[in-house]
């Protein structure tokens, strides 16, 4: 899933860190909301989003190990459920300030800034080109989906079990909730710029994008808003790291 480097941050780690698998999400115009969906998907607005990298997968159980054993952080919860914890899960049960810290200790050891997205890029790279389309694929329904009533039954799958959208990412809006680097105001959208958004200068929660293998619905609406206070650790609460792109 990519390239392996040396963690610089620590002088007494050798771990290995691999690189994630990253595309391109290409600078540009779209309409950001729904008309049909919540009160706070409201209004739907044209943004335009900078060009920046996303990572094809979410980030794993055993990529998230390796950032632990380098640093010394205490594991999650969750972390030893059987459910919850093969290697090729996403991880889950990360407050947003392990995300963030998982994203500054991945850009000192691999000397490229890696961050989480912003709502607005999320939302940009989960509709893969699909203008005004309800889900990643199109319009419709997730049932629609391959075995989808057998899936998602006791914790998220594998990443990469879904096909990529158009912009050739995996399990977007599935699996687990994905934080993004905003404050959450529900009101934003009426004040948001036009231009890369960041979100609310202040708040008490943080904004979060895609589905959950705990809800009834698996898989959510390209523009499905959701968010709970930064310290929160859910089980179905993982992220995705996103790339500024060198200049």
């Amino acid at each position: 899933m990519g390239a392996t480097s040396p963690a610089h941050g620590d002088s007494n780690s050798q771990t290995q860190v691999t690189e994630p698998a990253l595309v391109r999400i290409p600078e540009g115009w779209f309409a950001m909301g729904s008309e049909t969906g919540q009160d706070n998907e409201r209004p739907v607005h044209r943004v335009w989003t900078g060009a920046f990298e996303f990572a094809v997968y979410q980030v794993t159980h055993s990529d998230y190990a390796r950032f632990l054993k380098a640093i010394k952080l205490d594991a999650p919860p969750n972390w030893d459920s059987p459910e919850l914890s093969q290697s090729d899960q996403p991880v889950v049960s990360v407050n947003w300030f392990e995300a963030v810290a998982y994203c500054e200790w991945l850009s000192l050891a691999t000397g490229r800034r890696y961050r989480l997205p912003t709502e607005a890029e999320w939302e940009r790279a989960a509709r893969g080109g699909l203008e005004g389309k309800l889900y990643p694929w199109g319009d419709e329904p997730p049932e629609s989906l391959p075995n989808y009533a057998a899936r998602w039954k006791t914790g998220p799958e594998p990443v990469g079990s879904d096909n990529p959208n158009g912009y050739g990412l995996l399990d977007i809006g599935a699996n687990v909730h994905e934080w993004c680097s905003d404050w959450y105001a529900p009101e934003y959208y009426s004040v948001s710029p036009e231009r890369n958004p960041r979100g609310p200068d202040e708040g008490s929660r943080r904004a979060s994008r895609g589905g959950s293998w705990r809800h009834y619905t698996k898989v959510s609406r390209c523009a499905a808003r959701s968010s709970i206070p930064p310290e929160f650790k859910y089980a179905d609460y993982g992220f995705r790291v996103a790339r500024d792109l060198r200049e």
